[in-house]
């Protein structure tokens, strides 16, 4: 273990004491009259297999986000080529900061791997998103990443369903909801790190496609009925991330509905049940995962739609409640299969992606082997 650090750094805790427990000196200069004969940051950042930031401030994941390198820290997590770990810790206004979310949402997409937030009383006095991770759940999640296969999924084929659907009513018309598709994007993500082929069947959202990801564009729920029933016999994995609309419009509008009247009915029909169409596939049926988010009971609901559907796994979460779900960058998941469950904690999506994967993972080759 190496130790650098910044001059906030060295106001909380003197570099000595970081030497005492690593063994080695403490990089707090970028221009080290010691160190840059041979390039100080650039071994540092050739010699490490992964670099974590913790606590990282908000002034720390602007500067990593916009390429910033003015200190040792910041020009070693740019020279990284490693997996960089970021612990964020800052008050929970400066979190929830417009500015601060575009700068994490950048990182995300850049291969960064955050660690928390936790939410809960901070030294300020106030409470929320903000906190740094408990230092147990940083060594259990660097732990993990290096006692797994990263490989986990390599050769295997996996179908993510994400996002929302649009149901028309008239040309300018639909009824949708308000899933923005970062759960499933996050899932695409983590399932490609581990190895797998991946196709994501994508209803509208405003999210850059991953890397490496053959990406099915639809609108409406029978356009994402057809795309996913059609890959889904050649697919290892089906993983029914997308918010899919349980009701459509019986009769699109071939022209715009006026405001004529005081009230105005619209007939629904059911739509078509994805997840349990893949589900009874007597032929080639894939590992079936689903999601469930609910208001209320959600124990109760996600074991009932595990059990009717006769999925292999369902991942449950609230919705409507402070504790993420649609449109947020944070989410928290209770996992359910036949004979067991788990709790994944609230974090990031794109960690709670590689969480699930893992479990996923896990869970299809117990089935698989037996």
């Amino acid at each position: 273990m190496r130790v650098v650090m910044t001059a906030s750094a060295q106001a909380f805790i003197s570099p000595l004491t970081f030497q005492a427990l690593s063994g080695h000196p403490v990089g707090t200069r970028l221009l080290d009259e010691d160190q840059e004969h041979v390039m100080g940051h650039i071994s540092l950042a050739r010699w490490a297999d992964c670099v974590l930031v913790a606590p990282a401030t908000a002034n720390c994941i602007a500067k990593f986000s916009h390429g910033l390198s003015d200190d040792l820290v910041s020009t070693l997590v740019l020279a990284a080529t490693c997996p960089v770990f970021v612990a964020p810790a800052m008050n929970q206004a400066m979190w929830n900061k417009a500015v601060t979310q575009e700068n994490v949402a950048r990182l995300n997409r850049d291969g960064f791997r955050f660690i928390g937030p936790a939410s809960g009383e901070q030294a300020c006095g106030e409470i929320g998103y903000g906190r740094m991770a408990e230092p147990d759940v940083i060594c259990e999640t660097l732990s993990r990443f290096f006692s797994c296969d990263e490989e986990e999924l390599s050769g295997k084929k996996v179908l993510i369903s994400a996002g929302p659907t649009r149901e028309p009513i008239d040309p300018v018309r639909f009824i949708t909801n308000r899933s923005s598709g970062k759960m499933g994007y996050a899932l695409a993500e983590a399932a490609i790190e581990a190895g797998a082929t991946v196709i994501l069947v994508s209803g509208p959202v405003a999210l850059p496609p991953p890397i490496n990801c053959r990406i099915i564009l639809v609108e409406s729920a029978a356009q994402m009925h057809e795309a996913v029933i059609g890959l889904a016999p050649g697919s290892d994995i089906y993983i029914g991330a997308a918010a899919v609309a349980d009701y459509s419009p019986n009769v699109n509008q071939p022209e715009k509905i006026k405001k004529n009247e005081n009230t105005l009915i619209l007939e629904l029909f059911k739509t078509r049940d994805i997840l349990a169409d893949v589900a009874a596939l007597q032929e080639k049926r894939p590992f079936t995962v689903g999601f469930a988010a609910e208001t209320h009971d959600l124990e109760r609901y996600a074991k009932d739609k595990l059990a009717k559907k006769n999925l292999d796994m369902i991942a449950a979460n609230w919705v409507g409640k402070d504790q993420g779900g649609f449109d947020r960058d944070q989410n928290a998941l209770q996992v359910f299969w036949k004979g067991g469950e788990k709790q994944l904690e609230m974090t990031e999506k794109t960690q709670l992606a590689r969480q699930l994967i893992m479990l996923i993972a896990e869970k299809m080759n117990e089935k698989n082997t037996t």
